[in-house]
């Protein structure tokens, strides 16, 4: 069997057929002389290149065996392959997902399958949740082991985290589970969920992700984030907005071995005048411990201390032309001597990279509007997304290496760009050497602007279309003939 040109091949090994079942199974490679191997970890361009073990057959193997599926075209691998192309493409109709499995079949000289999209819809309605959420987390787990010294902060990693939504069809399901907001009528708005994820900086992955109701009873950002808890090890150093500069987010940091940096929540009153004074506008105070929140069993209140140390310290942002600006920050960086209030104001200004990841999911990969008509297709469609935003994090990772750069530099959206050029010129192959080393030159050949206090007008040139807002169920503008 000659060598697969399509896309896939750089995620998956070489789909080879069994004429037997007259499907296709992209779970090892033919390469002619019954050895059977993994194409993610055959690349040649440097020996010592790391992520080379990124969604492994040994992985995608694991989480796939335990589905059960007929055994016809849409195998869950081949689900699988074709979800991620249909949140890879502009076009992510299913349609043109099937339109896509066609033409591979065909490319193969085999039988395709009917363009009708029920049999792919019911084959990723079997593919798990579990599955797609466990490979995302698998594939940025292994880029995060991989990751060189010099990518790190005094050798450790920075973990930046933050929340957002995402609406999606106003279907009776997914108003059950994720509500419109209560500001907006019945028929007129649409479902949102909360998410609130974790991203590795040096890397740009997406650790992992919660995912949650806009509104109600433990849905906001912190009960989210408690279910994440796990991504975050002793040494890591962590960014977030002022929103979570909260007594027991930080008392819980303090307990794991993580240092936080965060700006002050705006709730909370400092005094420079009090405390242990380490400098100018700079000290270590006590919080106490507040009254037990309701969502706190008391014997997990028991466990946090009466008071931490903070250090508090002002620093400046000076931006020529424009008025100095000036942000308090707390963090659990005690001494000042080993991480300075310019040390501090540095390791801040990575916090936009989290608003750079987040446009590149929801925006570049078009994730900002979802399609699934059922909760749990919106949350696979989510997790899809993920999956295929860290593997090209992991590609990113492998150019930034092979150029001397940082994965932070590069620009997300143009490796996007070259992936998919590459991909329709049938040359998206790991293992040709030659065709995947101009790959990773040309993801690496713009190095984009350091733009961490960036802001931009939220104004529109666009003039919007003359047409009156829905402001009811759109059936009910319907004339009744």
């Amino acid at each position: 069997m000659q060598n697969a040109s399509t896309w896939h091949s750089i995620w998956f090994p070489k789909i080879k057929t069994n004429a037997r079942r007259g499907a296709l199974n992209i779970n090892t490679i033919n390469l002619g002389d019954k050895h059977q191997k993994s194409v993610i970890s055959d690349l040649k361009i440097v020996k010592s290149l790391p992520f080379k073990e990124v969604l492994s057959n040994e992985t995608i193997t694991e989480n796939l065996e335990n589905i059960t599926y007929r055994e016809r075209f849409f195998t869950p691998d081949v689900t699988l392959w074709a979800f991620l192309s249909q949140v890879l493409d502009d076009d992510q109709s299913q349609q043109a997902a099937v339109a896509r499995v066609i033409a591979f079949f065909v490319s193969r000289g085999l039988t395709p399958p009917s363009a009708n999209t029920s049999a792919y819809s019911q084959a990723r309605s079997r593919l798990p949740e579990e599955t797609l959420s466990n490979l995302t987390r698998s594939v940025a787990r292994q880029i995060e082991k991989s990751i060189p010294l010099d990518w790190l902060w005094r050798e450790r990693n920075l973990k930046i985290m933050d929340g957002s939504t995402n609406s999606m069809p106003d279907t009776e399901e997914n108003q059950m589970v994720y509500p419109q907001p209560d500001s907006q009528k019945p028929g007129v708005g649409f479902p949102i969920a909360r998410m609130v994820a974790v991203i590795d900086y040096p890397t740009g992955a997406v650790l992992d992700l919660a995912i949650g109701p806009y509104s109600g009873k433990e849905t906001g950002e912190h009960a989210l984030l408690r279910q994440l808890m796990s991504v975050f090890k002793a040494g890591d150093v962590v960014l977030a907005d002022c929103y979570y500069a909260s007594f027991f987010l930080l008392a819980t940091f303090i307990r794991l071995g993580v240092d936080a940096v965060f700006p002050i929540h705006h709730a909370r009153h400092h005094d420079f005048r009090r405390g242990e004074r380490l400098g100018k506008k700079e000290h270590i105070v006590q919080w106490k411990k507040p009254v037990k929140p309701e969502w706190m069993s008391q014997e997990d209140y028991d466990k946090f201390p009466g008071e931490i140390n903070i250090r508090e310290v002002e620093i400046e942002n000076h931006r020529n032309g424009f008025r100095t600006k000036r942000r308090v920050l707390v963090t659990t960086f005690l001494n000042s001597s080993e991480v300075s209030k310019s040390d501090l104001s540095m390791i801040y200004t990575c916090r936009w990279f989290v608003e750079i990841a987040l446009k590149s999911i929801k925006e570049t990969m078009h994730m900002d509007i979802l399609r699934g008509k059922t909760p749990e297709m919106v949350r696979k469609e989510i997790w899809a997304h993920l999956l295929a935003y860290n593997l090209i994090r992991k590609i990113m990772a492998q150019a930034a290496v092979v150029h001397n750069k940082k994965p932070v530099n590069l620009s997300f959206k143009l490796a996007l760009q070259v992936i998919e050029s590459f991909r329709q010129a049938g040359i998206f192959n790991e293992k040709n050497s030659t065709s995947y080393y101009h790959l990773l030159k040309a993801i690496a050949y713009k190095t984009i602007g350091n733009r961490p206090n960036r802001l931009e007008p939220r104004r529109v040139k666009r003039r919007p279309k003359p047409f009156p807002k829905l402001q009811k169920a759109r059936q009910l503008y319907k004339r009744i003939t």
